[in-house]
């Protein structure tokens, strides 16, 4: 994720960090280069005629592409929406076990830190799992030996709510703790549960490929025959206006693109790292343990 101050003035022309030109720039100089073609051999075209029936189509076009762009960029931003609330959820529903814990395990240190350390577990091995990274290596600091068993597990993140659950029954079944208490704490847990599932729905269901094939080949479509359509009417003033539709339009087809997947580590993606630091940090300082890890910041406005 990008963070950086609010660009104004003249840094709206040249801030190009957190920007999407660079992952655009190629195909706005590919138009470019054809609309100057284009220009320059304008003249064979006999440029005076028709040019009141060449643009309308292109209106047309254009019309119709920014309005399907639309909707494709709301629906992007609604998944990117929805995984960041999913991990605020995460964030709130870990919190709240860890003070449950120091309430109702208070007598029992070396659970709560087992509990807290598994949680932190959960936490990195689902940020891996949605990246489809190693979700072993990210979790082996916060494992005893005894949970070597788990790293041939399908669902690690699944698999180490299961290990919390079977801590916090131990003192359940030797009558430390009140059934219901453990049913509080087990809703804890089932709403982490519900949390992964949700992450998992949106990295697991794109949207349709068939729209988004449909959104490209209309997008290099308009670009690639816009100049054709401009050059009788506004001679070399057709490179600039061509670029300048063609990085609205790749533009917003770029940044929707980015968006689809939340998970990933593109610019515009959730900064998974950071929350995961996050709740690291709330897990320590919930048993009191120091020091306690720094919040990641920002690289080059890059948070990640």
């Amino acid at each position: 994720m990008i963070i950086r101050p609010r660009p104004h003035g003249w840094q709206l022309l040249y801030i190009l960090r957190g920007s999407i030109v660079p992952a655009i720039a190629p195909k706005v100089l590919a138009i470019g280069v054809l609309a100057v073609l284009v220009c320059a051999f304008a003249g064979y075209w006999r440029p005076g005629a028709g040019q009141g029936l060449a643009v309308v189509p292109f209106s047309l076009l254009g019309l119709v592409l920014s309005i399907f762009l639309s909707f494709r960029n709301n629906a992007c931003h609604e998944r990117w929406w929805e995984g960041r609330r999913l991990w605020g959820q995460l964030l709130f529903e870990s919190r709240g076990l860890a003070r449950l814990a120091a309430s109702v395990l208070a007598d029992q240190p070396a659970l709560r830190r087992r509990t807290a350390y598994l949680t932190v577990a959960f936490a990195h091995a689902l940020a891996a799992r949605l990246r489809q990274n190693d979700g072993w290596q990210a979790v082996q600091p916060w494992l005893q030996a005894d949970d070597a068993d788990l790293r041939s597990h399908p669902n690690l993140p699944d698999a180490l709510l299961g290990r919390i659950g079977a801590a916090l029954a131990e003192p359940l079944q030797a009558g430390r703790l009140d059934p219901i208490l453990y049913m509080q704490l087990d809703q804890r847990l089932q709403a982490l549960a519900s949390v992964q599932a949700g992450c998992e729905r949106i990295a697991s269901t794109p949207l349709p490929f068939a729209y988004t094939l449909l959104l490209h080949r209309c997008a290099w479509l308009f670009c690639v025959l816009l100049p054709f359509g401009l050059a009788s009417a506004l001679g070399w003033a057709t490179p600039l206006l061509s670029m300048l539709l063609a990085y609205a339009f790749f533009g917003l087809d770029q940044l929707g693109e980015e968006m689809e997947d939340p998970f990933g580590l593109q610019p515009n993606d959730l900064p998974l790292a950071a929350l995961v630091r996050t709740l690291e940090i709330d897990q320590l300082a919930a048993i009191g343990q120091q020091p306690l890890p720094a919040p990641l910041q920002p690289q080059a406005y890059l948070l990640q």
